[in-house]
Parts: C-alpha cells; structure tokens; sequence
C-alpha cells in the first residue's frame, strides 16, 4: 500500500507538472507572439513601406531581422487581402496567409493556434497572433502576423522533468525497502498469518483436534508422545497420563508401537489394536515447519471393511439406474428403447442383454396375450449370443421355460446355474447345447410390463468368468425393466397415434396429380420426424385448360391439425369448382377457418372438453393459363412461389405480403400476375422446407434458389434436388413440395371470333365454328358444338350485353366459351309445354360433359366441353332431340 501510494503520489505531481508546463508554454507563446507582431506593426516606417510600390523589398530584411532579435518563428506581413508581402521562406511571398484575418481588418488582435504552416523547421503547433497596421487616420492598410512553436518554450518543463522522476524514484525506493523489511519481520513471527487468523486458529484448536472421528498423535523425534485427541486415547485404550511418556511404554501392541516408534512414513497401513483393525497413517512434521517429529492418523476401519464390498456393489447399481433413467426413453421409437435398455444393461450388469416382445408391441397396437414373442433386441457377447435366438426370430415360450414362469407370476426368475435348468433346456435343446459351449451360465428373465399389460420379456445372460447371478440381483434386474417397459409402452402408443396420424394425413392428401396438359407436375411430402402437421398440397384442373395450385398449412401437429387440413383442402376444391379467383377464394378460406377457429374455442368437445382451437392457416393458391402464360396468385401468410425460367435463372417475384387464414383482421388480399415463358417451373413449398433449428428463412431461401438452379431439369429432378439440399437430419416440420413446369397452348388450337349483338351474327359465327372443327379434325361433334355455340350466343345477345366473344380451345376436349359484359348468371330449368324458351341450356347440359360459368372482371363466361370423340354427353331420345331443335327453325339463325 505505501509503494502504491507512493507512485500515486509521483505520477500526480508528474501529471500535473506537464499540465501547467503546457500551460504556461501557451502562454509564453502568446506572449511572445503578441509582443514580436506589435512591435514590427507600430515600427517606424511600417506603414510608409505598406504604402511603396515595391513592399517586399523594403519589409523583408526588416522582417528577417526582427524575427532574430524575438527568437520568433515567422514575422508575416501581408496586405488587407492576406497576401504576404514577407516570410521566412521567400517562396511563400505573395501567397495567401493561412490563418484568420477578418477581426484584425475591424482593428482587433487575434491569437490562434495553428497546424499545417509553410515553415521551415517543420510541422508542428504554433502559437500566432495577428495585429492590423493602421495610418494616421486609423485605417488598417496591412497585417502583421507574429507566430512561434510551442515547443520552443517547453524546455523548461523539460529541465523540471529528471528532477520530479529523480525524486519519485528515490522516495518510491525507500518505501519499498521500508515496507519490504517491516513485511519480513511480521511474517517471520506470525507464520504468515494476520491477528485475526492466529486468535481464530488458537480459539478453534483444541476444538477441532478433539471433535475429529480420526486419533490424532504427535510424537517428538526422542520418541516421546507430545500430544493425543480423544479418539486417539479411545481407540489405543492410552491411560489418562500417556502425554509425555515414551511409546514404548504404553503397552500397545507390539507392530502398532514400533510403528509409531520408528517414525518411518506409511501410508493407511492396517493394523490389530485389541478387537480393532486400524488404518495408520504416519507423516514427518519437519518437512511442514514444526519441530523434529512426526505425526500419526488412525482411521476405526472395522466396519468399513465389511460393508466397503456391499456399499460398492450398491453404488454401482445406483449410477446404473441413474444412467438407464438417462438413456432410456430417449426416442419414441419402439426398437430403439429396448436396444437402450440392453445396451445400459451390457457389460456393467449382464454379459449378453436380450429383448423380446409381442408381435403387436412392434406395430404399435395393443398387446393380447403372451404368445409369439419376436426377438427384437441382442446386445453384447458377439460369440457366445450364437447359441441363442437371432433378432427377428418368432418364439414360443414352453410352459416350463423360465420366459414363461416369468410371465405367469409378472415377477424375475432366477436361473442361477444354466446346466442345471432343464426347462431352458428342453425349450430348444439344441441352442441351449450350444449356448452351454459358447460359456453362457446364468439366466435372469424379467416381464416387461406397464399399465398391468405384457409387452414381453427381457433377458440377462452372464458367461466366462462372470459370476453367476444372485438372489439379490432380482430386484434390480425388476426395477430397470420396469423403467424400461414404461418407456417402451410410450414409445408404444406414441407409435400407434403416429402410424393413425400419419394414415389419416395420407388419406387426406392427393394420391395423384389429375390429367391436364397445362403444367408438367411433380410432388413430395415429407411429415415431421415427431408427429404429422398439416401441410397439404392440391392440383385442381378448372374450365378452359387452366389448373390450379394449391399449398397450404395448418398451424400445429397431430390428429387434430391433419384433421384441419383435410377441412380446408376439402373447401378449396369446392371453392375452385366456383371457379372464384385467387383473391376471393382466400377471402372465403379465411371466412371458414375464423368460424371453424371460433365455434371450436367456444364450444365442448367429447366429455366435456373444450375442443382444439386451429389458430390459424396459410395458404397460396395459383391458376395457371396456358392460353395466355399468366399464373395469377395471391396467398395468405404463406412463402411465395419460386420461379425457374427456363435459362436455369432462380427468382422470388415480389407479392403482395397478407396475414394468414384465420386471425379475423378482414383484411382484402390481393393478386399478383407472373407472366411465364413456356418451360418454366414454378416451386411451391411450405415453411418447412426452408426454416428449421439451424437457419432462419433468408438462409433457407438462399439455399433453396441454389438447389434450385440450373437449366433442362425435370419437375421430378427438381423435387429431388431441392430435397437433397434443404432436407435437415431430423425435421421439426411437415414439408409440402409441389414443382409444375409450364406448357403453352398452341395457338392453332385457338380461335376467337367476336359477335356482334345482333341474332343474324349467329348463323356466320357458326358456320365459320364449324369450319375450324373440319381444320382441327372434329367433324364427328361438329353438329353437337353448332347447337351448343348457336344456344350460347342467343343467350349472350338475348339477356347479356356487350362485348360478346366467342373462343374455342382444342385440348384433351373441346371446350366453346362465350363471354360478354354481363354478371348475370343463367340457369337451368324446367320449360313448361306453353313456354317460347327455356329449353337451350337444357340442351347444352345434355349434350356437353359439363358446362358452367365464370365470372371476370368485365362479365362473365359460359363454358361447355365437350368430348373430342362423342357427340353426346349422355343419349338422347329421337322425340325430345326434334323438340329441341324446333327453336332453331328461325331462319335467322
């Protein structure tokens, strides 16, 4: 502490000696400054030179030598602009003065200081001060600048220096050496202890040394007993006067007392003191700083060496249930659990582990009965575990078999000696020879059983050397299977609500992709490594050669959320049979998931339970044109779609961002349409494939557009090449993958007409219908499509309005729409024997597979399609076909 203080002290005189040297150095420079530029301002003959043709000439000899007899850096005279009429490096002359001039053309004096000057000797911080030159009249006719570095008057704080450092130095040197001695003689009398310590160490001594379990003896190096505890006295029986006496005379047994004569060193050397068995410790005391002698532990170790055996073994058994507690039940898989258990069980407990259980335990089911136990599970003994069962082996247990006393009682069975146990025997005779010959010797056979129920047996074999199992080992052998047939039974049921989750996911999923022509499509979906979700994917194919795409997922896992999403994919196809665009389609999905969400939170589910909430979904649903090449998407807190044109080039195209299915908030979603070159591939995905544990969602879209790349791939080599890289070791989530490659129609297989809204525009529409049905090759519903066409058309000019168009599209089917600026929808009934019309939609629902309508933003469209090779969806009468056609009899039509 007084060192610290000292350079404490040293450092602040140090500290403040430089702080006012630089200070005054400032100071001094300004004073300087100040003084140099006045004089050489108020000089005689200064303002007559300012005024000559020629300053320079006259001002800077003056100059010069005024700067010398100053001992100032630069004396500058400049004019009223700042340019120098003198300085001490000729070359500045007549450049502009670095500094501030403006206060001293008013008639003030200005002191700065400044960096960066034109000098000399240098760079460096200089002091300068500028004064104005005035006439007689008192206006400023030039400026002169006096200016000198500051470190031209710090020398002498310089000379200060070595004395301050020469003083601290010597006074921290006594110090150190006074503190030094002072520090010696404590610790010399004090054993390096403070007061406190020393008063805590005599006050507890005696304490300590006598409440000890252990006998505590000091014995001088003359072989006299200096000091005894009480344990020392109790266990050695010494008479109350021992202290002082030679331990020859203490009548001890004769090995303990040359022991403790000889002063040799020994290290928990056992030793009979009457009906004892001490451990005897002996250590020199000199070699600790104490006087010649040595001092002596004894240790009562009596009971300790009979229980030391017994307490290991049941150490031991403890860590190992610890550890079966750890290891065991670490997965929920069947299988594994009991590979767990038989591997916590080898070596440390049996030489050879075996499991096996009930058929249906593997599955998942509930166990019924005992029978046609499978071998599920060997560990250890890689050559004697020939002569036993292999894995996968279907066993009956015979009555007599210990596997089976075993099941009956629900309690371990104990085969002590294998050569002796003709039960095992005789349940396969020639396995068990072979078993005796590879050494195996002894058998503990447990029930594995949880909840009152069977799930199988476990076995404990010991071979070689080992010793054979005892009694005693039963009730451990019971308790670690029962740890592990609780487990197992988790593992169990978990498996058999997976398998029912997973199967009623599947069922609820696409088991194929529709026929169409319009998109190439391939598909995977992967469910979560713990439990289904609620991914779904969907292909829809819609009027006039469109399809759509579908990706969605429910928030959760399980039964419940797998369940949710067979509801929505269920409402999406009914919704698409509407034909509704992206937008309101998902306006509609949100409607239905609020309400599912609501009357599922308010309302009871089975047994009075509140039902599961679906706290929500996202969804992103496309359509796809072929005619056009527009993919029109909106989507619902889902990731957009990825996009792969066909050069190999990745892009994300920017959507509209909406909030997911469910959350109530009404909010309007919006469209967005990507026009795709012929060969492109549009990725759908859910979140799955991209965010896990180990990345966030921009590293997971930077590797996907990585897999993704790449030109001339395939859907199905897509799908896999995005699988491949994003798919994470043991997935958290479900993962709907859905790749569609783009097709364009023809447009030979196109035809447009546009009618005007007249009845005598039918006929020539038609007649130039049929002649592109002669061009396509469809003459054989040539007849059938003029009907439908004629009917559709009428209606358009009859109860629609303008614009009315007509297109026909050769695809797997002929499909004839006619649009036109009305939101009316027909509909069909049926005409009374007196009605004039009402009968042509009839007519086009008889002979179409199927029609409809849709609408658009500037009215509407009715669709017909028709099969490319029958003329009828469905046969008609020769009566009511003649019927029907008595209204085309107009010969405007």
């Amino acid at each position: 502490m007084q060192v610290a203080i000292v350079v404490l002290l040293v450092a602040a005189a140090v500290t403040a000696l430089v702080l006012q040297a630089g200070r005054d150095s400032t100071r001094e420079a300004a004073r300087q400054s100040l003084t140099a530029a006045e004089a050489f301002a108020n000089a005689p003959g200064t303002v007559q030179a300012l005024n000559s043709k020629d300053p320079t000439a006259v001002l800077q000899p003056r100059a010069e030598a005024a700067r010398k007899r100053a001992d100032v850096t630069f004396i500058v005279v400049m004019d009223t602009k700042g340019i120098r009429y003198t300085h001490p490096d000729p070359r500045q002359i007549g450049k502009k003065f670095i500094g501030t001039i403006k206060p001293s053309l008013e008639g003030h004096t200005i002191i700065e200081r400044a960096r960066g000057l034109p000098l000399r000797e240098g760079s460096g911080p200089v002091i300068q001060a500028v004064v104005p030159v005035t006439d007689d009249r008192g206006s400023v006719v030039g400026l002169v600048s006096a200016g000198i570095k500051v470190r031209k008057v710090t020398t002498l704080s310089a000379r200060q220096m070595p004395i301050i450092f020469g003083a601290g130095a010597a006074a921290l040197a006594l110090s150190t050496l006074g503190t030094a001695l002072v520090a010696r003689r404590l610790r010399g009398q004090t054993h390096g202890l403070g007061p406190a310590e020393m008063t805590r160490m005599y006050e507890h001594h005696d304490a300590v040394l006598h409440a000890v379990r252990e006998g505590v003896l000091i014995i001088g190096a003359d072989g006299r007993l200096m000091l005894a505890n009480d344990e020392a006295r109790r266990l050695l029986e010494l008479p109350a006067d021992a202290e002082q006496r030679q331990v020859a005379e203490l009548k001890l047994d004769a090995d303990t007392a040359r022991l403790l004569a000889s002063g040799e060193p020994a290290t928990d050397e056992v030793h009979l003191a009457g009906d004892r068995m001490l451990a005897v410790n002996v250590r020199p005391t000199a070699p600790y700083g104490g006087q010649a002698g040595w001092v002596v532990t004894l240790r009562d170790t009596t009971e300790l060496a009979r229980v030391t055996g017994r307490a290991e073994v049941a150490r031991e058994r403890l860590r190992l249930l610890y550890d079966a507690g750890v290891r065991i039940g670490t997965t929920l898989d069947v299988v594994r659990t009991a590979q767990e258990l038989a591997d916590v069980a080898t070596p440390r407990f049996a030489d050879i582990v075996t499991v096996d259980l009930l058929e249906p335990v593997t599955r998942g089911e509930e166990p019924t009965g005992t029978a046609g136990m499978r071998r599920t599970v060997i560990s250890g003994g890689y050559q004697e575990r020939e002569g036993l069962y292999p894995i996968g082996e279907l066993i009956t247990y015979s009555p007599t078999a210990p596997q089976a006393r075993a099941l009956e009682t629900g309690r371990a069975v104990l085969e002590d000696d294998l050569r002796q146990a003709w039960g095992w025997r005789e349940q396969d005779p020639d396995r068990a020879s072979r078993a005796l010959e590879r050494g195996v010797h002894s058998l503990v056979t447990v029930p594995l059983q949880a909840r009152g129920v069977v799930l199988g047996t476990t076995n404990f074999w010991r071979t070689g050397d080992s010793p054979p199992f005892k009694e005693e080992d039963l009730s451990f052998a019971e308790e670690l299977a029962a740890r592990a047939a609780v487990a197992i039974d988790n593992a169990r049921r978990f498996t058999r609500e997976h398998t029912m989750a997973v199967t009623l996911q599947r069922s609820l999923l696409p088991q194929g992709v529709p026929e169409q022509d319009a998109l190439e499509v391939a598909w995977r979906y992967l469910p979560a490594e713990a439990g289904v979700g609620g991914d779904w994917f969907d292909v829809i194919p819609l009027p006039g050669a469109r399809v759509a795409l579908v990706v969605g997922d429910v928030v959760g896992h399980g039964l419940h959320a797998a369940a949710t999403m067979g509801r929505l994919r269920t409402a999406v196809q009914n919704f698409s049979a509407l034909d509704l665009p992206p937008d309101e389609l998902l306006g509609h999905l949100d409607e239905l998931v609020t309400r599912i969400d609501s009357d599922e939170s308010t309302g009871d589910g089975p047994q009075g339970r509140q039902s599961e909430a679906v706290t929500g979904a996202t969804c992103l649903y496309a359509i796809y044109d072929p005619v056009t090449g527009v993919c029109t998407t909106a989507r619902a807190g889902h990731p957009g779609p990825a996009v792969v044109r066909p050069d190999g080039t990745v892009t994300s195209p920017e959507m509209p961002a909406s909030p997911p299915l469910g959350l109530g908030s009404r909010h309007p979603f919006e469209t967005t349409e990507l026009r795709l070159p012929e060969g492109s591939r549009l990725v759908l995905y859910t979140d799955g494939l991209i965010v896990n544990r180990d990345r966030d969602i921009d590293t997971g879209l930077v590797l996907l557009h990585r897999a993704l790349e790449g030109a001339g791939r395939t859907p199905e080599e897509t799908c896999q090449a995005a699988i491949d890289a994003m798919l994470p070791a043991h997935p958290s989530d479900d993962i709907a993958l859905l790749v569609a490659r783009t097709r364009l129609l023809e447009p030979s297989r196109v035809a447009y007409w546009e009618v005007p809204p007249d009845p005598a525009a039918v006929a020539p529409v038609r007649t130039e219908c049929g002649a592109q049905l002669q061009a396509w090759g469809l003459n054989d519903i040539g007849f059938t499509t003029e009907l439908i066409l004629s009917e559709l058309i009428t209606n358009a000019i009859r109860y629609g309005s303008p614009p009315i168009k007509v297109r026909l599209l050769h695809y797997r089917s002929l499909i004839c729409e006619v649009s036109d600026g009305s939101s009316t929808s027909p509909h069909v009934r049926r005409a009374a024997t007196t009605d004039e019309g009402g009968r042509g939609l009839f007519l086009v629902a008889q002979f179409a597979q199927r029609w409809g309508t849709r609408y658009t933003p500037g009215g509407k469209v009715i669709w017909a399609e028709q099969s490319l090779h029958d003329s009828a969806a469905a046969p008609m009468s020769d009566t009511l076909t003649e019927a029907l056609l008595d209204q085309f009899d107009d010969p405007t039509l």
